[in-house]
């Protein structure tokens, strides 16, 4: 038998070279054919220049400990495909996320990273079943009313977040006093279930997942403090920011549609389709859009009994 620490570095190279595997069998639904030795160094290259834009350096070093070529791919296609307006290609990266996220959550530097991806596991399972449920190419992506279904079903037996009951009671006040309901609190459970950690690969961080951008505009430090990291200042500012998308908008999904993608990208949208309507933008947007807005309903009706529709605004 071999010694312990034999043991292990075997065990580490075994499960970097079926990381290796992995990422060119994810790659693959994304490239026409395998690239040619020219292009897969481009390839790399790009994929290399992601990861220090947008990883810390501190995490890089670890990641190369767990799997660090899965590791880049698996977050290069799950952020391009929630980014793009198809549901359904969300549903090819479920196997490699589900076997990333725990790997994540053995180390304290990467932890952060797999609060954010244990979120989104739900997305790409939801993706699955609706994809399973769909019909033949070519085909639509699901209809809002189709993912409304499918959301309230997964979550229906769900047990609280673990600290939901820390958080609750002390932020709900919070929300209150920026003139946004009560309720949305329940956005945190959403976007990082409740981890104040939580760290998207984009840059989003915290519980209620600010863009520094936003976090900037809502008087946030970044540094040398990240105040997003606190969950009180956080909660604070994304009540305010929510209340504001509001006003603008005057409708809850449209709020936090663009509370999740962009209000410059919904209100794109509106003025491209001449709208002022959720629906008719519906599935134009960004898959984790499209998916958000049922999957925090669903969640509202099952912690607080309401929809999106019966919000009302503490002066209400």
């Amino acid at each position: 038998m071999l010694p312990q620490n034999s043991m292990r570095k075997f065990r580490r190279g075994y499960l970097m070279r079926a990381g290796f595997l992995m990422a060119a069998l994810l790659a693959a639904p994304v490239c026409a054919q395998t690239p040619a030795p020219a292009e897969f160094d481009a390839f790399a290259r790009e994929v290399e220049a992601w990861m220090r834009d947008n990883l810390d350096e501190d995490v890089l070093h670890i990641l190369s400990q767990v799997d660090r070529e899965r590791v880049r791919d698996l977050f290069r296609e799950l952020n391009k495909s929630l980014a793009n307006d198809n549901v359904y290609d969300l549903a090819s990266l479920r196997e490699g996320a589900s076997y990333l996220q725990p790997l994540l959550e053995r180390f304290e530097e990467t932890r952060p990273y797999a609060s954010w991806l244990k979120t989104h596991l739900d997305y790409l399972d939801v993706a699955d079943e609706l994809e399973r449920k769909a019909p033949p190419s070519p085909r639509p992506n699901p209809t809002p009313e189709s993912q409304r279904a499918a959301w309230d079903k997964r979550l229906e037996k769900r047990p609280l977040p673990a600290r939901a009951e820390k958080y609750i009671s002390r932020l709900k006040p919070l929300f209150i006093a920026q003139g946004a309901p009560a309720a949305l609190v329940w956005m945190a459970e959403v976007e990082s279930s409740f981890d104040p950690a939580a760290r998207s690969p984009a840059g989003a961080v915290g519980m209620f997942q600010l863009m520094p951008a936003t976090a900037r505009t809502l008087d946030m430090t970044i540094a040398p403090t990240d105040e997003r990291l606190d969950p009180e200042k956080s909660a604070r500012a994304a009540a305010r920011y929510v209340r504001y998308l509001h006003g603008r908008f005057k409708d809850w999904r449209l709020a936090l549609a663009a509370y999740n993608c962009g209000e410059t990208r919904i209100q794109n949208l509106l003025s491209r389709h001449k709208t002022q309507s959720f629906a008719a933008i519906a599935n134009r947007l960004p898959a984790e859009t499209q998916m958000y807005i049922p999957k925090l309903e669903a969640t509202l009706r099952k912690r607080e009994g309401i929809t999106l529709a019966g919000l009302r605004l503490p002066k209400d």
